[in-house]
């Protein structure tokens, strides 16, 4: 059995990992790159019949978050099917996940041209049901390849939003966009590092993955049978399996390769038959039939130290917010300070503290 294989809308992917929307899958030789690499699939950057006039720069990375300020590809329409498609067809091992925006104009025009090379299309729909239906309606009436709406974080009733998506011809949902806006200030020029509008920019990155999951969990929860695609914060394979329990068919990455190099996606998939082993997983289709409990299992009792395993490093005793862990030849919790909130436990560097989570 191939443990990381997953089947979604009759495609086979070979494992659930694939680039997400973005700078590394904007040209040929950088899909050329997916295609040879171990990712299951390929997505592109997103197509439009104009390119894009980026202000430079437009990526910079700060404390493990990436700002941006790009927009759709730099390429127009035309490049993209007179070369990069055509090209990578020829050669394609895996599922290709095609981007296009953002209009129903522009969908008249570019989706006959791009259906031809689409497994699936993804289509970004940024911050409003205004405008949606029509958005989806017009695209899937154009295509009978599946749709998927990506949805952005700042969509407060996102449940309405996905039902409105599926009422009108989506199959499924890629969840969910950058955040923002956000700033990045260079203190040595007194400046904004990159930004536009005022200096805003996009942010992405390990961040961001606590707002994902969640969204995957909600909609997973409403919506047991649709298609997800998660995307937001991904940068090791327990994220990817974290994904995945939560409620995720497969799972996107951009900005962690973005910070560590291209060289994580293939260091991910390699991971993963290791840590499943770890947490007692047997295949990504089995976790993707796990029913994940929605209410926290914690023990929610006072921390017990372990203190063999403790290395006295003091780390519980320097962040507990009531000063209830002291050093005393090793660690001590005072109870009568104890709020039994799980900080210790969740930071300790050796697992030595149990009892509360």
């Amino acid at each position: 059995m191939n443990r990381l294989k997953v089947t979604l809308l009759n495609k086979e992917f070979k494992n659930p990992l694939l680039p997400a929307s973005g700078p590394t899958v904007g040209s040929l030789h950088s899909l050329k790159f997916f295609n040879e690499n171990q990712v299951g699939g390929i997505v592109t950057k997103t197509i439009r019949i104009e390119g894009a006039e980026v202000h430079k720069p437009c990526i910079v990375e700060k404390n493990k978050i990436i700002h941006n300020t790009e927009l759709w590809s730099e390429l127009p329409l035309k490049k993209w099917v007179d070369d990069i498609l055509p090209n990578l067809k020829k050669e394609l091992k895996k599922p290709l996940i095609v981007c296009a925006g953002y209009t129903s104009d522009d969908f008249k025009i570019s989706i006959p041209q791009l259906k031809e090379y689409a497994d699936f299309f993804e289509v970004s729909t940024h911050y409003g049901k205004d405008g949606l239906k029509e958005l989806v309606s017009t695209i899937t009436s154009l295509t009978d390849v599946p749709v998927f709406v990506k949805l952005s974080p700042h969509i407060q009733d996102y449940l309405s939003f996905i039902a409105i998506a599926i009422e009108n011809g989506a199959k499924g949902i890629v969840a969910m966009n950058s955040l923002g806006p956000g700033a990045v200030i260079d203190l040595n020029k007194k400046s904004v590092t990159i930004g536009v509008n005022e200096g805003q920019s996009w942010i992405s990155g390990p961040a961001i993955k606590p707002v994902a999951l969640q969204r995957v969990m909600s909609i997973r929860a409403h919506y047991p049978d649709l298609p997800i695609i998660a995307c937001g914060g991904v940068s090791s394979a327990e994220d990817v399996l974290e994904f995945i329990l939560a409620g995720a068919d497969l799972v996107q990455m951009l900005s962690s390769a973005l910070i560590k190099g291209r060289q994580l996606y293939d260091q991910i998939i390699k991971d993963l038959p290791r840590i499943m082993d770890q947490y007692d997983i047997e295949s990504i289709e089995a976790l993707r039939k796990t029913s994940l409990s929605l209410t926290p299992q914690g023990l929610g009792g006072f921390p017990v130290i372990d203190h063999e395993q403790c290395i006295l490093c003091s780390k519980c005793v320097n962040i507990c917010p009531e000063i209830a862990m002291m050093k005393d030849g090793h660690i001590l919790n005072d109870q009568d300070r104890c709020i039994r909130c799980g900080l210790c436990e969740s930071s300790c560097p050796t697992q030595a503290i149990k009892g509360v989570l």
